[in-house]
């Protein structure tokens, strides 16, 4: 894997999100169930990050890969994002969620 951020989209993707349950974010950058990990890390040194939601709400999970090893978006992406808006979701397959 290169050591160059993998953009996954180009801005945050909001998701509302469980008190009480941890969801594993993707570190290696490869998932296709951005932001959350659906194991092709597996065989690597790579683990996801486990990130415990303290409370039911909406967060902004960074998909930009540019604000290093901090799961939720801190506005990075603004440097290099265009016209585009950034995408919104919700966590509905239960994939990414321990």
């Amino acid at each position: 894997m290169s050591g160059q951020p993998v953009v996954a989209e180009k801005g945050p993707k909001a998701i509302q999100v469980e008190a009480g349950k941890t969801y594993d974010w993707c570190t290696c950058r490869k998932s296709t169930n951005q932001p959350f990990c659906n194991g092709p890390h597996k065989g690597t040194s790579i683990t996801p990050m486990a990130w415990p939601a303290e409370e039911t709400k909406t967060v902004s999970f960074r998909e930009c890969k540019h604000t290093g090893r901090a799961s939720l978006c801190n506005g990075s992406h603004s440097n290099f994002l265009s016209a585009d808006a950034p995408s919104v979701s919700r966590l509905s397959s239960g994939a990414g969620l321990r």
